[in-house]
């Protein structure tokens, strides 16, 4: 009778020998996956905070500087004669326009500071230059400054300013029509002779009428600033339609 495959393997087997055990993870290896796993963690957590800085303090900031601009257009709506001298300058005193670097309006307030800028506005200097505001007629510098990314970056194309290209700001009664004249990619954060009253950085030697556009650079750094000046070109009163001069058609 032929020998079956369960009976050989049965014969095979040394009567009394126990199963070797299987051996565990050493310590090494135990060490090296919970490294892994810490890593993975990190890096999930670091996603997630640069999805939160990229993102979503944009999403926030765009939603609050909606609020703030609609507030002030409903201001302007209800205000009688007087023009923008009237407006309490907290809540804002104008709109910036600027085709080459974005479609939207940019809701104009005073101050420079995080808290300010953080709302996905732009902020005129009071620090340590004083912004000359155009309302006012005077010769000087309008500088304004707005993050470049996060928090509604709204100077985030910049970059895309050529010579010739307008720069417009708006009053409750008032278009200031200013045209880009010079840039300067990368200076100091504390080089504040970009926002005298007379830049001469941007080749200009003689008082007139200037804007001059501030923000971090590179791009998702604070390390230096990029400026761009503009000189005003003219100056257009507001209809009753609130009809945009033509470079904003």
């Amino acid at each position: 009778m032929a020998a079956t495959t369960d009976d050989t393997e049965e014969h095979t087997a040394a009567p009394g020998t126990a199963p070797t055990p299987r051996r565990g993870p050493g310590r090494i290896a135990t060490a090296v996956g919970v490294l892994g796993e810490l890593l993975i963690t990190a890096g999930v957590v670091l996603g997630l905070f640069v999805v939160y800085s990229l993102w979503w303090t944009n999403v926030l900031a765009d939603r609050e500087a909606d609020r703030e601009s609609d507030r002030v257009r409903d201001t302007w709506a209800h205000e009688g004669s007087g023009g923008p001298g009237a407006l309490d300058t907290k809540d804002g005193i104008g709109f910036l326009h600027v085709p080459a670097m974005n479609r939207e309006e940019i809701l104009v307030k005073k101050g420079t500071s995080t808290k300010i800028l953080n709302n996905g506005v732009a902020g005129y200097y009071t620090d340590p230059v004083r912004a000359t505001l155009p309302t006012s007629g005077r010769n000087g510098n309008f500088a304004v400054a707005a993050h470049r990314d996060g928090h509604g970056a709204e100077f985030h194309n910049i970059h895309k300013l050529r010579k010739g290209d307008p720069i417009v700001f708006e009053t409750k009664d008032t278009w200031y029509v200013y045209k880009a004249y010079a840039t300067l990619p990368e200076t100091s954060k504390y080089n504040v002779e970009v926002l005298d009253a007379v830049p001469r950085e941007s080749g200009r030697k003689k008082a007139g009428k200037y804007i001059t556009l501030t923000t971090c650079t590179p791009i998702y750094t604070s390390r230096y600033r990029y400026v761009v000046w503009g000189e005003l070109e003219r100056v257009e009163k507001v209809d009753e339609d609130r009809t945009p001069p033509r470079e904003l058609r």
